[in-house]
């Protein structure tokens, strides 16, 4: 068997991890064939049609001005799904070219960009999105921006670890003792034994950025209403919930606990598989 069919066998093979790539997958064909299964439009207002409890014609009911809250959790998976991807994919981008130079370059670099690294550590994550989206100005852009911010510095101390470790090892030892240029040092040996670290990195902090996202959107500082990102829809259905309509919240919540179990789920299970030493877990 190759060794790409022995590595996703041994990621997906048990139980657990294969019900947290159907869940997974159902949340991702929902974002991306939303609007072919269900054609109706998540901003249509329907005053007659308000607070309705899921049917048939409406499998998750209706809001308080009556959208369809089944459309509006397919658009919200499409947004939620896409700038947490977007910012993950970036935040790994940006916080690992960090990391390989720091690592990399050492001395004065490396100090001075592990310093900037801690300064952004000492704020709570979520308190730096925060601050970062009120400076921006509130907004899906801004959130996303300060998501990756907070981001970086994980990505970047990981993966200067990582290239410590390749630094050490005998084989770049000896390319530098034969004359090798720092130029292809970095890039004929030490950049490709870092590079498999990334994946699991993006996996890893895609759920935060989803839960992020959602946090954002949930205390008005993300998508603004009534763009239909879950945070947001969450926020526009607790007010019914303890009124009887608990489907306007319920579903939105329900996507964000199994988007962002799932991918837990899968990145820890690809960590302990690629690597059992525990040299990148988040922390």
């Amino acid at each position: 068997m190759p060794a790409f069919g022995r590595a996703w066998n041994r990621v997906f093979g048990n139980a657990a991890s294969a019900v947290a790539v159907i869940l997974l997958a159902i949340i991702v064909l929902l974002a991306v064939l939303g609007p072919v299964i269900w054609t109706k439009d998540p901003l249509t207002v329907d005053l007659a049609a308000k607070l309705e409890a899921p049917s048939l014609q409406h499998p998750m009911g209706t809001d308080n001005v009556g959208r369809d809250v089944f459309a509006r959790f397919n658009e919200g998976a499409r947004i939620s799904l896409l700038t947490g991807l977007l910012a993950a994919l970036i935040g790994g981008v940006l916080g690992g070219l960090i990391g390989l130079v720091s690592g990399s370059l050492g001395g004065f670099t490396d100090s001075g960009l592990m310093r900037c690294m801690d300064a952004l550590v000492a704020f709570p994550p979520l308190v730096l999105a925060m601050a970062v989206t009120v400076g921006l100005g509130v907004g899906l852009k801004a959130a996303a921006i300060g998501i990756i911010l907070t981001s970086i510095p994980y990505y970047s101390r990981i993966v200067r670890a990582d290239v410590l470790r390749v630094r050490s090892l005998n084989f770049v030892e000896a390319g530098v003792a034969l004359g090798a240029t720092r130029r292809r040092l970095i890039l004929r040996h030490i950049l490709p034994n870092v590079l498999g670290t990334t994946p699991v990195l993006v996996a890893a902090n895609f759920g935060y950025a989803i839960l992020t996202l959602a946090a954002l959107g949930f205390v008005g500082l993300g998508a603004q209403i009534p763009t239909p990102e879950w945070g947001t829809m969450i926020t526009e259905g607790q007010q019914f919930f303890l009124t009887g309509s608990w489907w306007i919240a319920l579903f939105p919540g329900l996507g964000v606990l199994i988007v962002v179990a799932a991918t837990s789920m899968l990145a820890d299970r690809a960590r302990d598989v690629f690597d059992p030493r525990g040299e990148f877990a988040r922390g």
